[in-house]
């Protein structure tokens, strides 16, 4: 994967043969933990749900994400290598937990540019993004109400929950949402769903 600075982007991954990856509740928090050293310092998160067998993130590049580095001579995106360590660890930690081997999640994370900095006059499906990453939870029949989810940045924008991990200031002036406002019953167009893949 590679990024630009000032673009937004969707990035998305599943459980192999979409299984389940997260088997405890603990696992959430172990996870976010893992997104806090391997993710955050490389980029701007906006938005982001964990699901029993998947997980959506919506971040925001700047010049820290564009960064390559070089390991064992290969050169590669810094926050591509972050999702690598971070799904890699976390693997880790769930096989020696189950007493399982082998891959838990699908090797290729994929991630689709939803805000293109240098295109003004493109589409913007950052929004439709944000909001059906919020919604994820309440259109998969696991909770009625979005807030109802613990497991999402919802319950910070709503100002249910002083979480740090997204930049929400940012996100008010990238996306023109108001903070303590976030509206649950904003429906997310099915017809324009296509566009963040």
């Amino acid at each position: 994967m590679d990024f630009l600075a000032n673009n937004i982007y969707h990035i998305y991954n599943r459980g192999n043969n979409r299984d389940l990856i997260f088997l405890k509740e603990g696992n959430y928090i172990y996870f976010l933990q893992k997104v806090r050293k391997y993710i955050y310092p490389h980029c701007n998160l906006l938005a982001y749900v964990l699901m029993p067998d998947h997980f959506h993130f919506l971040i925001h590049a700047d010049g820290r994400t564009e960064k390559q580095e070089s390991m064992a001579n290969i050169t590669r995106n810094v926050l591509s290598e972050g999702f690598r360590l971070l799904l890699s660890s976390y693997t880790k930690g769930i096989n020696k937990q189950e007493n399982r081997t082998g891959n838990l999640i699908q090797q290729n994370t994929k991630s689709k540019c939803v805000l293109d900095a240098s295109n003004p006059g493109k589409d913007n499906y950052a929004i439709t993004c944000f909001d059906y990453i919020h919604q994820n939870p309440v259109r998969a029949g696991i909770v009625d109400k979005i807030e109802d989810w613990h497991y999402s940045s919802y319950r910070d924008y709503a100002g249910l929950r002083k979480g740090t991990l997204c930049e929400q200031l940012l996100a008010r002036d990238l996306l023109g949402i108001e903070l303590g406002a976030v509206n649950e019953n904003r429906l997310v167009n099915d017809e324009l769903l296509i566009n963040i893949w």
